[in-house]
């Protein structure tokens, strides 16, 4: 017999006569000839009931089923006079696993925290399970948006030996002893300084430089002491990049990216995104609508802090040209000024990074930053120095090592072309969908300062 998913089953339009559904016991009740059971296999939020009378094979291990343990059950899908639409009139039972009484997800409330140290169970619970279909839906919605697009997802570097955003919080790798006296590269597997790539945008020019449009998926490494909600130490990252497009371009397509990931959520009929909206936020349906249906402000980076020094507002951190904006700031334009999500753009020089395009008034670079309510930044690009002479103008005023990057300057020495990209945190794009507040809760196994477990 084949197995039939417990969503299948509570979607299916008919009866059915013979059904396999294998899973974990959610509850069980028994009364004196017969037992109920919650049974769920992870493929939805709502678990199917099953009816188990006495007698029926399988049925003297009723005792052992406990909440936690995996069971096989077949039987006939029927009609429910429950509030559940259908539920399963079981014809046998098999107890698969046990589960003592130490399973630590018996059926009360537990904190995050407290699900974070058991982060191998933790996506059997109702939050975790539907944060991480979630992450699924959303990573499909994202290669569907490029490949409608025409984009070419390309696979950059995880080891890499360049940095791209010339801050040096990057986690190095060797295979040399780290306790070692007179260590040298020499010696080491690569013959080089070799770190966790920070970014793939550096290799992403390049092939935007040969393919136009292309994008790339994958984890990035910060190695930043920062232990806040909002960072980790590994995360995912995606990073389109397009030839032959400027910052009005790359807006364009951020605005569409971001719509294009709030429709899809909006559209979930799985249940996951109502278990959100009732249970984590219940102003995340509206915010999505909103980012789904208004257009994007467009502000200029000297207009932004123009607004918020007339404003009159408090801020922990008062707005000064030449700094970079706090979320405080970033939420207020969003949410109290505009009232809308708002596209930054052309930022000061001194707070960006090396590649960015030197404005004409020498004191920007054509950087932006998409905001959104609730969140603040959402994603940061820019158009690309194409000039090579600015370009290499901009690694020598950095004090960086020019030959280590001299792969980066021939895409402008040989026929270069205005290109543009920009960044998204895929970990920060699913808080911002689901309404969860802590980045260590959209991802499978947190890394951060002091924790590497499982």
């Amino acid at each position: 017999m084949k197995r039939t998913l417990v969503k299948h089953a509570l979607a299916s339009t008919a009866a059915q006569d013979s059904i396999l559904i294998e899973g974990w016991v959610r509850t069980r009740r028994d009364s004196k000839n017969f037992s109920f059971l919650e049974v769920n296999d992870g493929s939805s939020l709502a678990s199917v009931q099953v009816i188990a009378d006495a007698g029926i094979p399988g049925y003297e291990d009723i005792s052992r089923m406990s909440t936690g343990a995996s069971v096989a059950v077949c039987g006939r899908l029927v009609e429910s006079p429950g509030k559940q639409k259908w539920e399963i009139q079981a014809t046998s039972l098999k107890l698969v696993g046990t589960s003592p009484e130490s399973y630590p997800l018996q059926k009360k409330g537990h904190s995050p925290e407290f699900l974070r140290t058991i982060a191998h169970l933790r996506p059997r619970t109702n939050l975790f399970g539907a944060v991480f279909r979630t992450r699924s839906r959303i990573a499909a919605a994202v290669h569907q948006f490029f490949t409608e697009r025409d984009f070419f997802w390309v696979h950059t570097p995880i080891i890499t030996a360049s940095d791209c955003e010339g801050a040096g919080e990057m986690f190095h790798v060797t295979t040399l002893d780290p306790l070692a006296d007179n260590k040298s590269y020499d010696r080491d597997f690569f013959g080089k300084a070799a770190s966790l790539t920070v970014s793939g945008q550096l290799e992403g020019e390049t092939f935007a430089c040969a393919l136009s449009n292309i994008y790339t998926f994958g984890p990035t490494f910060r190695a930043e002491n920062s232990n806040t909600s909002r960072h980790a130490a590994e995360f995912w990252m995606i990073e389109p990049e397009m030839a032959f497009c400027d910052i009005y371009g790359d807006m364009e397509i951020a605005e569409a990216f971001i719509k294009h990931i709030a429709n899809t959520m909006l559209a979930d009929e799985s249940g996951d995104f109502d278990f959100f909206c009732k249970f984590v936020d219940k102003g995340l349906r509206a915010r999505l609508e909103e980012v789904s249906s208004k257009p994007f402000v467009r502000c200029s980076y000297t207009e932004a802090i123009d607004i918020m020094l007339a404003s009159g507002e408090k801020f922990d951190y008062p707005p000064v040209w030449g700094m970079d904006l706090q979320t405080e700031h970033e939420r207020f334009l969003t949410e109290r000024h505009f009232k809308s999500p708002v596209i930054v753009y052309n930022y000061p020089r001194e707070i960006k990074p090396f590649y960015m395009r030197l404005n004409e008034d020498e004191k920007t670079v054509t950087a932006m930053d998409v905001l959104v309510p609730g969140i603040g930044e959402i994603i940061g690009g820019s158009q690309r120095e194409e000039r090579l002479d600015v370009l290499e103008g901009n690694i020598a005023r950095l004090g960086m090592d020019a030959e280590a990057y001299y792969w980066y300057n021939d895409l402008r020495r040989y026929g270069t072309v205005p290109h543009a990209g920009f960044g998204v945190g895929f970990e920060r794009l699913i808080m911002f969908v689901t309404g969860v507040q802590n980045i260590r809760d959209v991802l499978p196994y947190p890394r951060t300062p002091r924790n590497c477990e499982f």
